[in-house]
């Protein structure tokens, strides 16, 4: 089964497309079998390793059902950021193109020659990297009616550059989203590793200089960058190296679901590891003896569109109004990636956790389908998020404002109290339209808010004067009764 670069499907994780696939070849759902779909991770996996050093492969699978046995075999290209074999294969259709435009024969269609034409390709972007023009000539590449057919053809660095411009424009988003993730300008950055054999490129080069406004330093071999790093990577885990300090990050936020179903984030992405974040949360209801923790993985400001990692319960909570009760919410993340959750509560010393291990099962492209998903979706959350948080807040001063009602009660006017209780209802009666629009709700549980601290004001010093009224006339009857 084949499928061509660009067409659906092939920017998804690879194991639910082989999924997918087999179903609609085979009529088998691989998804309730966990021993099969556990085979088809590790040929995803395989797969993987095997497509960052050649154009494709072959991903075969062999399924037991009833006694019969179902075999797919499945020819999928992936693609990604580019990579020299990207670069080859852009070349590669374009020598077939010319090739088919004046000879009327398809290469496609000739594995031999096709082969030679993808080693031409190759040699010929090398050489353009350091002169003008190269030629490409294949004797004899293949045959038709006519007899041999031999490929004779100049290939220009401005013509390789257009062929590859698409490729280039490429790696632009993702240092742009590296700079932006790390809070840094142009003007921050000192220097401009290049790593790979088509960094040599000098459009590439022309590129990097453009978006970083300096030029990029070659004093690392491009071909050699990425296993020296692995070198010392090694060097640093055995233990021989020590004077080199290799940080990872957090590829995602790390949080809490909390009132409203808002993602509260403690660990922020691209956090560097190992790292450590407590912060204290309250209950939400009055009397709640227990809370549940749930741990999210994501970039969604809402809990539910993130990737849930755990959750664990943390009982025993002594009953008290909401809001009372201090609950302490550690995330601590070890050097190994593997994430420690706790949950304290600092009256009763209480406490639970749990342990989440690396990455939380996620791939490196789960992780960036869940960077541009929150990127897509930035303004609905951050507008749902606003409406959860005023109803949040709005709620609370409702209740609050209750529960201080109750407290001042011998103090507060009954007119005062009847027009508080009126502005509540109001509040509560917002609250209950879900289609209310969001600034109502917040003008509402603000104008609650200062009419209820300009009143319980005055009921704090009415209540203070009273008491000491109280203690002044207490002393004169003690006077008097010592005389």
């Amino acid at each position: 089964m084949n499928k061509a670069r660009g067409e659906p499907g092939l920017q998804e994780r690879p194991h639910p497309h082989i999924v997918k696939e087999f179903k609609r070849h085979c009529g088998v759902d691989l998804t309730k079998d966990a021993m099969a779909l556990q085979r088809v991770r590790e040929a995803a996996e395989k797969a993987k390793c095997e497509l960052s050093s050649s154009l494709q492969t072959d991903i075969n699978l062999h399924y037991i059902l009833n006694n019969i046995q179902v075999v797919l075999n499945m020819r999928k290209l992936i693609t990604g950021i580019p990579s020299n074999s990207h670069f080859d294969q852009h070349i590669l259709q374009h020598i077939v193109k010319e090739f088919k435009r004046e000879c009327g024969v398809d290469l496609t269609k000739d594995a031999m020659a096709l082969q030679r034409v993808r080693e031409a390709a190759e040699k010929a972007k090398c050489e353009l990297s350091s002169s003008l023009q190269t030629d490409i000539n294949l004797p004899y590449l293949t045959m038709d009616a006519s007899g041999p057919r031999h490929l004779n053809m100049k290939l220009s660095r401005s013509q390789l550059e257009g062929i590859v411009a698409d490729l280039i424009r490429r790696t632009v988003a993702p240092c742009q989203k590296a700079m932006k993730d790390a809070d840094l300008s142009k003007g921050d950055i000192q220097e401009v590793l290049l790593v790979g054999g088509m960094t040599r490129m000098p459009k590439v080069q022309q590129m990097v200089q453009e978006l970083f406004g300096r030029a990029p330093s070659k004093s690392v071999n491009p071909d050699e960058a990425v296993a020296s790093g692995a070198a010392i990577q090694g060097g640093v885990l055995a233990g021989n190296v020590t004077d080199v300090l290799l940080l990872d990050v957090t590829p995602l936020s790390l949080g809490i679901v909390t009132n409203g179903g808002i993602f509260t984030r403690l660990i922020n992405r691209n956090t560097t590891i190992p790292t450590k974040h407590s912060q204290i949360f309250s209950t939400a209801a009055d009397g709640q003896s227990q809370v549940d923790i749930k741990v999210f993985q994501g970039e969604r400001e809402m809990a539910a569109d993130n990737k849930l990692l755990g959750q664990f319960t943390l009982v025993g909570i002594p009953p008290a109004p909401r809001g009372v009760p201090q609950i302490a919410i550690t995330l601590d993340i070890d050097a190994s990636g593997i994430v420690h959750v706790s949950a304290r509560d600092q009256g009763t010393g209480r406490e639970q956790q749990i342990v989440i291990q690396s990455s939380g099962g996620l791939s490196k492209d789960d992780i960036e389908n869940m960077i541009r998903s929150a990127e897509r979706h930035a303004e609905a959350d951050r507008t749902k998020k606003e409406r959860t948080e005023a109803v949040n807040m709005a709620e609370g001063v409702a209740h609050n404002v209750e529960a201080k009602m109750e407290e001042f009660k011998d103090h507060v006017p009954a007119e005062e109290r009847a027009k508080l209780e009126g502005d509540i209802a109001n509040v509560r009666g917002l609250l209950a339209n879900k289609d209310e629009d969001v600034n109502a709700i917040k003008q509402a549980g603000s104008d609650l808010q200062q009419s209820s601290l300009k009143l319980f004001e005055l009921a704090y010093k009415k209540m203070a004067s009273d008491r000491e009224n109280s203690g002044s006339t207490s002393e004169g009857e003690t006077r008097k009764a010592r005389q």
